[in-house]
């Protein structure tokens, strides 16, 4: 499928009225009048609203529950006036319409009881079933339709609904539990992807299949952006990137494209393997903290829009500190559309909201006169 019909599909839903923000202009690389923001994991634990639902609610409750999943979207983008509301869900959601069980368990994070390991246990997963994940897409319609009306500087909000990536989401079901820690080497994983290759390629057939249909979900409910995570696919070489999850990421991506949406793709650690994740044909090439913008803007090339990519521990920092990495971020950008700030990774626990608030407002004032004007 060439990039010109993808790209068409979202240029058409745009000029049709839908999805017209500012936010997913830049994520086209159309010229906008200050550069869009908004952050990974903003509705989370640093957050006392959150916090207070949480006292009631697990986890997956609130994300299976529509109308608690919208408010605290809600809640999270009213309160730091950010530029785009990201559905509150979990990348592991769609295990269980596949047959996976998971839980969360305090200190461990996700853990599924029963890992994939065998092409017996491949065979078995389930792709019938993703009507089962409507609960994301009623949540979707509910944010969507508390944003409907233009804000009062006349943009829209962009609504961001999210999935995970083969790699990421084969390596939860593989591994059986939280993966990211410096110890963890996805050994099950990539066992199964060096040495068995027809359950390999079925288990990346069945996880695409899954997201593509619960994508469709999510857009028809009003998201205007898909973004896709791949959260530790900085754990491949560039050459295993290559040879295993580039093809199914790509096939991923432009299926998603043709839903008439923008795709932001996202990983961690992945300074190595920017220029083959731009061959995806994402739209927005999301960048962690490691990486200069700049340098990483080259990296993925002129083809496409970047975010990011502010360490989220600097939002720690002092008032002068933290105000002059936003600018060092924007002079990077250099006003080139196709930029939009956030985070490297997510927001952490313990993150002063205040300071997240102020560098909305900095990025705004900043990128709308021009970062050199101090």
């Amino acid at each position: 499928m060439s990039d010109a019909i993808v790209e068409s599909a979202a240029v058409t839903s745009i000029e049709a009225g839908s999805g017209g923000s500012r936010f997913v202009r830049a994520c086209l690389r159309r010229p906008v009048d200050r550069t869009p923001v908004w952050f990974l994991r903003q509705a989370g634990r640093y957050m006392p609203e959150y916090m207070a639902v949480r006292k009631h609610h697990s986890l997956l409750e609130i994300c299976r529950t529509p109308e608690i999943a919208a408010e605290v979207t809600i809640t999270a983008a009213e309160r730091l006036g950010v530029d785009a509301a990201i559905i509150f869900a979990d990348l592991l959601l769609p295990f269980t319409p596949m047959g996976l069980d998971f839980e969360f368990v305090a200190g461990e994070g996700p853990v599924v009881h029963t890992p994939v390991r065998t092409l017996e246990h491949v065979k078995a997963l389930r792709t019938d079933r993703v009507e089962e994940l409507q609960y994301v897409a009623r949540a979707i319609e509910q944010v969507a339709t508390h944003f409907a009306a233009p804000r009062a500087d006349g943009d829209e909000l962009g609504i961001i609904g999210f999935c995970g990536a083969p790699w990421t989401l084969a390596g939860y079901m593989i591994e059986g539990g939280k993966q990211g820690g410096g110890d963890r080497n996805y050994i099950e994983t990539k066992k199964m992807m060096y040495s068995d290759g027809a359950a390999w390629s079925l288990l990346m057939e069945k996880i695409v299949t899954v997201l593509v249909a619960y994508a469709q979900q999510q857009v028809e409910a009003g998201a205007d952006v898909i973004q896709v995570f791949d959260s530790w696919v900085g754990k491949l070489s560039v050459r295993d990137y290559r040879q295993y999850c580039l093809g199914w990421t790509t096939e991923l991506v432009e299926r998603i494209k043709t839903l008439g949406v923008p795709v932001i793709y996202f990983g961690v650690e992945t300074a190595s393997l920017l220029p083959a994740m731009s061959e995806t044909g994402a739209d927005v090439i999301g960048l962690d903290w490691r990486t200069p913008l700049d340098a990483g803007w080259k990296a993925v090339g002129a083809g496409c829009a970047v975010q990011g990519n502010l360490d989220p521990i600097a939002l720690f920092a002092k008032e002068d500190v933290l105000k002059e990495q936003v600018r060092e971020i924007l002079t990077a950008a250099n006003g080139r559309p196709g930029h939009i700030f956030n985070l490297g990774h997510g927001i952490v626990p313990g993150t002063p909201v205040e300071n997240v608030i102020l560098v909305v407002e900095w990025v705004k004032e900043l990128s709308a006169l021009g970062v050199t004007q101090r």
